[in-house]
């Protein structure tokens, strides 16, 4: 299954570094990301690719690089598609 999921990481993070770690994981894992509004509190990510894939970036990324603290992932659609 397929799915679209829109990410919005929150907590003390080095934009910079944390978008590559997102681009990182996102390319080891196949899936497609696309970087939204970013600040030093918070990066949104869309991301699609399999359903599970999609389930493993979010936790990839919730652990984050080892310079950020992610504080709270909030997660928005499961636009899933056969």
């Amino acid at each position: 299954m397929h799915e679209n999921a829109r990410f919005a990481f929150k907590g003390r993070l080095r934009t910079k570094s944390f978008v590559e770690f997102a681009h990182h994981r996102a390319a080891r894992l196949g899936l497609e990301i696309e970087v939204g509004q970013t600040s030093v509190d918070s990066v949104a990510l869309n991301v699609s690719g399999a359903a599970e894939l999609v389930d493993a970036f979010e936790m990839a990324c919730s652990l984050g690089p080892l310079d950020c603290l992610v504080l709270d992932v909030v997660r928005h659609g499961s636009g899933l598609a056969a």
